[in-house]
C-alpha cells in the first residue's frame, strides 16, 4: 500500500514535470539558510500555463502566430503582473559622450574607454556611465561583448578569450533600497507630473535596471569597435533577474545568460521551493510591481511562470546557470523552466536542453537552451564563465 501510494504521487508529479522530477532527501542546509521548503517530496502539485496556448484558447502552431500574437501576449502578462510596464523606451533627448578612450590595459592586450549616457541630454541630469574594455584586436575587427550590471565579470578571462566587457552600475539608475528608491529613480524622472509612487502595474527596480541595459545597447550599436550582432548580457543573482527581463524585452541582445537568478529570474515559482513569491516581495518590495505582491499566497493564480520568460528569448540562445548548494535559489526549478520552454524553441526548429532529467553536477547540457549546475554555493566563478564562453563561441561560430 505504501509503495502504491508513492507511485501514485510520483505519477501525478511526473504529469506536471514529465521525466524531470527526482525525489531527494532534504539537504544539509548551511547555517543561516532562510526558513523555507527544501524537501522535494513536499513540493506541491501544480499545473503550468502552456506557452503555446493563447489566452483565448487558440493553439500556437507556427512561428508567425508566436511572434505576432502569443509572444506579445506573454510579454504583457509579465509586465502587468510581475515586472511592471516600462513607461518609456529610448528618451527623445538622450545623448552620450565618450569621456576616455583607447587607453592601453593588461600590458597592451586590451584597450578601454568610458562613455557617459545622459538620459535627458543634460550632463547635469540623470546619467549612466559605461566602463568598456575590449581586446586590442578590436581596432581591426569589432569584438563580441558581454554587457553586465556591476557583479560577476571575469575581465581577464573574457579579454583573453576575445570578448569585450561593458559594465554599468545599476544604482546610478535606481537605488537598490526597500524604501525611498522611487524619488531617486529614473522612474520618477519619466513619471507623470505630480506622481509620487508608481502605479500598481508600472515598473519596479528590476524594470528600471533592465531598461538601462537597453539604453547601453543604444550606444553599443554605434561603437565601431563592438560587433553589435554579438552582444551577450549576463547578470548574477538579482541582476540575473534583470538580464532575463532585459533579454525578454529587447531582442537586440544575441545571447542571454542567467547566473543563479532564482525566484523572479528563471525558477518555476509554483514549486514554492526555497525563495518564494511571498518572501521575495517581503525582502525586496521595490524590485517588482505592486501587482506581483497579490500572488504571495496564491501563486497558482499567476497567469505566467518562468518557463514562459525563458521562452521569450526564442529563437535566440539562452543559458541558465545554477549552483548545487544554492538551495534558496532552487536549481531544479531553473532546470524545469528551461525544460518547459523547449516547445517554443521547437517551433523555430531549434533544439533545447536535449535531456529529460536534470544533469549531474558540472555536466553542462543544451543546444539553444543551455544549463549547468555546478558545485558550491551562490556566486559566479571561473567554472561558470568557462561554460558561458564555450556556449557563446559555439553560437557565434568562434573556433580557438
Amino acid at each position: 500500500m505504501k509503495h502504491s501510494l508513492t507511485l501514485k504521487i510520483a505519477a501525478l508529479l511526473l504529469f506536471v514535470s514529465p521525466q524531470c522530477f527526482l525525489f531527494a532527501k532534504p539537504p544539509n542546509l548551511p547555517p543561516g539558510t532562510p526558513p523555507g521548503l527544501y524537501d522535494e517530496e513536499k513540493v506541491p502539485e501544480y499545473t503550468l500555463p502552456d506557452p503555446l496556448v493563447m489566452l483565448d484558447g487558440q493553439k500556437v502552431t507556427d512561428v508567425n502566430t508566436w511572434k505576432q500574437k502569443r509572444r506579445p501576449e506573454i510579454l504583457k502578462l509579465f509586465e502587468e503582473h510581475v515586472y511592471g510596464h516600462t513607461m518609456i523606451g529610448r528618451p527623445e533627448k538622450m545623448t552620450w559622450k565618450v569621456t576616455a578612450e583607447n587607453r592601453s590595459v593588461l600590458d597592451g592586450k586590451a584597450i578601454s574607454k568610458n562613455v557617459a549616457i545622459y538620459f535627458t541630454g543634460s550632463p547635469d541630469g540623470p546619467k549612466m556611465d559605461l566602463a568598456i574594455s575590449l581586446p586590442a584586436e578590436a581596432a581591426k575587427k569589432p569584438a563580441p561583448v558581454f554587457l553586465i550590471p556591476l557583479w560577476g565579470a571575469n575581465k581577464q578571462l573574457l579579454l583573453e578569450h576575445g570578448y569585450g566587457l561593458v559594465i554599468f552600475d545599476p544604482t546610478q539608475v535606481e537605488p537598490d533600497t526597500r524604501t525611498g528608491s522611487y524619488e531617486k529613480s529614473i522612474r520618477k524622472v519619466f513619471a507623470k507630473p505630480g506622481q509620487t509612487k508608481p502605479e500598481p502595474n508600472e515598473w519596479g527596480a528590476i524594470g528600471a535596471w533592465a531598461w538601462a541595459m537597453s539604453r547601453a545597447m543604444d550606444y553599443i550599436v554605434t561603437d565601431l569597435d563592438i560587433d553589435a550582432g554579438k552582444v551577450c548580457i549576463m547578470g548574477f543573482s538579482r541582476f540575473g533577474k534583470v538580464a532575463m527581463w532585459a533579454g525578454a524585452q529587447d531582442e537586440r541582445f544575441a545571447i542571454v545568460f542567467s547566473g543563479e537568478s532564482g525566484c523572479g529570474g528563471a525558477v518555476i515559482v509554483r514549486r514554492g521551493f526555497g525563495e518564494t513569491v511571498r518572501s521575495i516581495n517581503g525582502f525586496a518590495p521595490h524590485w517588482f510591481n505592486d501587482n506581483f505582491k497579490h500572488y504571495g499566497r496564491r501563486v497558482n493564480d499567476l497567469p505566467v511562470d518562468w518557463h514562459m520568460l525563458v521562452a521569450l528569448m526564442a529563437p535566440r540562445p539562452v543559458y541558465i546557470a545554477t549552483a548545487q548548494e544554492d538551495y534558496w535559489g532552487d536549481p531544479r526549478g531553473s532546470f524545469l523552466s528551461a525544460k518547459h520552454a523547449e516547445p517554443v524553441y521547437a517551433l523555430f526548429g531549434k533544439a533545447g536542453l536535449g535531456v529529460d532529467d536534470m544533469p549531474t553536477v558540472e555536466s553542462p547540457v543544451g543546444d539553444f537552451i543551455g544549463y549547468h549546475n555546478r558545485k558550491g554555493g551562490h556566486a559566479i566563478n571561473i567554472y561558470d564563465w568557462r561554460q558561458f564562453l564555450a556556449f557563446a563561441d559555439r553560437h557565434f561560430g568562434v573556433i580557438h
